[in-house]
């Protein structure tokens, strides 16, 4: 069985060994054994559940998210592919929804940057900050 140390786990995965502690301070891993000088000794699995974790990140989960994906995870044999659907489709509602605020902010910008003559006069009488006091009025 491969045993693995911080660094290694590290260089495997592509996170860093401070995020690697980070993940196990919160909960995402358990702690693992550790030699008798001192260092962390991960396993094969351990370096599995690492990999999960970095492609739940990759596709934009939360930790909180990853926590829960592991939980599904660890206990597949209760659930069934409705749940993980269900729980996939919840995250593609909140991503659409972050889509849709960024589309609507990038449209407004702009808008606002399309109005600004962006010459070398004084921003005094700008557009862009014109818009922004017009808002703050709202």
């Amino acid at each position: 069985m491969k045993i693995y140390r911080i660094g290694q786990l590290a260089q495997k995965t592509g996170v860093s060994a401070d995020t690697i502690r980070y993940y196990e301070k919160e909960g995402l891993i358990n702690a693992p054994p550790r030699s008798p000088a001192g260092y962390r000794l991960y396993s094969e699995l351990d370096l599995q559940v690492f990999m999960f974790i970095v492609r739940g990140k990759k596709v934009g989960l939360s930790l909180k998210s990853i926590r829960e994906l592991l939980e599904l995870h660890t206990h597949q044999d209760e659930k069934t592919c409705a749940d993980m659907k269900q729980f996939t489709s919840e995250k593609l509602n909140k991503i659409q929804a972050k889509i849709d605020e960024l589309t609507q902010m990038k449209e407004t910008l702009e808008i606002i940057a399309e109005n600004c003559c962006g010459g070398h006069e004084s921003a005094r009488g700008c557009s862009i900050l014109k818009a922004f006091e017009a808002k703050e009025k709202e």
